[in-house]
């Protein structure tokens, strides 16, 4: 019974991060949901200062594009978790500031990296198409 209960967590978790990441990046790529497409966002990042902003905006949204779809299905959740994680923490220091996400703080994308590496540790569960399927795990084992 707990291992059905730790596989519909992790499916909960792949699930709710994956949908969010979609989102995101289709905002970001493709302009959908109110986004600005890659246009609108390399234009963005150069108003903050990050640097190659063209190329920031494509890896930025196609981490989070191909990551969510990763973690919805589970294929290559734990291979894509690091860049996706990587690509939130880098949003957060740059795009944000402060804590409080009400007033533009970095606590839901550090959420959503944290997500991210919890699925890139434990894997993305049973319950997943992914599922006893070649992958990368974040943390290669030791070799003795």
């Amino acid at each position: 019974m707990q291992n059905l209960r730790t596989d519909i967590g992790l499916l909960t978790l792949r699930l709710m991060a994956g949908t969010i990441l979609v989102f995101h990046g289709s905002q970001m790529i493709f302009g959908l949901f109110g986004g600005y497409g890659i246009a609108g966002t390399a234009g963005w990042m150069e108003s903050i200062g990050i640097p190659f902003a063209t190329v920031s905006a494509v890896l930025a949204g196609g981490t989070q594009l191909i990551g969510g779809l990763a973690f919805l299905t589970g294929l290559f959740a734990r291979t894509l978790s690091a860049p996706v994680a990587f690509a939130l923490l880098v949003g957060a220091l740059t795009a944000h500031s402060g804590f409080d996400v009400a007033k533009g703080g970095m606590e839901y994308p550090l959420l959503l990296a944290a997500a991210s590496l919890t699925l890139g540790l434990v894997g993305p569960g049973r319950l997943s198409i992914g599922a006893g399927r070649a992958d990368i795990p974040l943390l290669l084992p030791a070799v003795a």
